[in-house]
């Protein structure tokens, strides 16, 4: 039986969520550990490099999902990569603040064009019955690649973190763009159809009873802008995203400094997180399709709050565990639901300009949670503060999600 490309897709995806994940999401706070204590620069100015990735999510995410709409994802993915490649290897030669902030605005264009948004797009419309499953699958990559840190954490304290975002940058152009060019646009443009199922059978079905079939639910982006689901559900992304893109970038600088532990007990902690995780995008990979979207997305919501409680206020090391579990799982289940509820809601037809737009508010929060946290940081002397604050924020995030109920056009 011929496997349906777009499970291929799927595995292609994977991998280049492995990628970014492994060498810039994770990795971004072992370098910011690193440089702060080897440069002297301070929290606030290291977040500024996290923050203005965010930045260039929130400028060019509408017209990503503008261009995506009408010529496909599949050029964008391949430079991504090239651009993501150059940005490592930029950093590598990275001696002021200057260089260190267009290294990261090189990696973040990358990781914008060859990421999560433009793939989650092409398997939004190469899935309808299993788009749950495969996004949830694409967001196993991202999910693995926090499994690296512990091998990052060594090879940059044994090789160095030049030597390291130089092998990073050469494997990414060498593993990350073959992934690439196995993106497609739509199945109907290769002879394909949605979920592989051919849509003429399925409507003999339907005639005789065995099957129901719903007619598509497709939105313009005018239309979905006038919706409250639309807000609601980018402004719960983007306070959920305040937790997530806080701890990517000060979580391993707080256990080093707030916490006393070594940059690599620190690594381990995230591994440990990464492991949990997997479990969650494993556990809505299989059961996503089945359960209301925005109630789990609520419930991940209050786990992601109680796990930033348990890092901030750590007394011992199963506190920090408990973080890992509470945070891991949450971010793991719910990361996938944020595109998948979206198209559930909106339809594909114009799903590429719908999430660019809900991009541009999601940045808010991925602006918001590293420079509340640094700067809250140097004014305090520690992270407890901000990161009281954000989560209050993730836990005032699970009303959004109770509250966007699916809209009737």
């Amino acid at each position: 039986m011929k496997l349906f490309y777009g499970w291929r897709m799927v595995g292609a995806a994977f991998g280049i969520q492995f990628l970014l994940a492994a060498f810039l999401t994770q990795a971004m706070g072992l370098y910011i550990a690193i440089l702060s204590e080897e440069m002297g620069w301070s929290k606030t100015t290291l977040s500024g490099a996290a923050a203005l990735q965010s930045v260039e999510s929130a400028i060019i995410g509408p017209l990503l999902g503008w261009v995506m709409d009408r010529i496909g994802p599949q050029l964008m993915v391949r430079w991504g990569m090239i651009m993501f490649s150059a940005g490592l290897l930029m950093l590598s030669q990275v001696q002021t603040v200057g260089i260190f902030y267009l290294s990261a605005i090189l990696m973040a264009i990358g990781a914008s064009l060859g990421g999560y948004f433009p793939l989650s797009v092409a398997l939004v419309h190469w899935f309808e019955k299993f788009r749950a499953r495969a996004l949830s699958l694409m967001s196993l990559g991202l999910a693995m690649g926090g499994l690296a840190v512990p091998s990052m954490a060594w090879s940059m304290e044994y090789w160095g973190w030049r030597n390291t975002s130089i092998g990073t940058g050469i494997f990414v152009l060498c593993v990350g763009l073959p992934l690439a060019k196995m993106i497609r646009r739509r199945p109907e443009d290769h002879g394909e159809h949605v979920d592989g199922l051919d849509p003429a059978r399925l409507q003999a079905h339907a005639q005789t009873g065995q099957l129901t079939v719903e007619p598509p639910i497709e939105f313009t982006v005018k239309q979905a802008l006038r919706t409250r689901a639309f807000w609601l559900l980018a402004i719960g992304h983007g306070l959920a995203l305040l937790v997530v893109s806080a701890i990517n970038v000060h979580a391993i600088t707080h256990m080093k400094e707030g916490l006393g532990y070594s940059v690599s007990t620190a690594s381990w902690v995230i591994l440990v997180m990464t492991c949990f995780q997997v479990g969650g995008v494993l556990i809505g990979a299989a059961l996503g399709d089945r359960f209301e979207k925005r109630k789990v997305a609520a419930l991940c919501m209050m786990a992601h709050a109680l796990g930033m409680v348990c890092l901030t206020f750590a007394i011992s090391m199963p506190m920090l565990m408990g973080f890992a579990v509470l945070h891991g799982i949450a971010w793991g289940l719910r990361g996938p639901f944020m595109q998948a509820i979206r198209a559930d809601y909106f339809g594909r037809n114009a799903i590429g300009m719908i999430l660019g737009l809900s991009a541009a508010i999601i940045a808010m929060g991925q602006i918001g949670g590293p420079m509340i946290a640094g700067v809250m940081a140097d004014l305090t002397g520690d992270y407890q503060l901000g990161f009281t604050i954000l989560a209050l924020l993730s836990a005032l995030g699970s009303l959004t999600f109770i509250w966007a109920t699916k809209p009737v056009r």
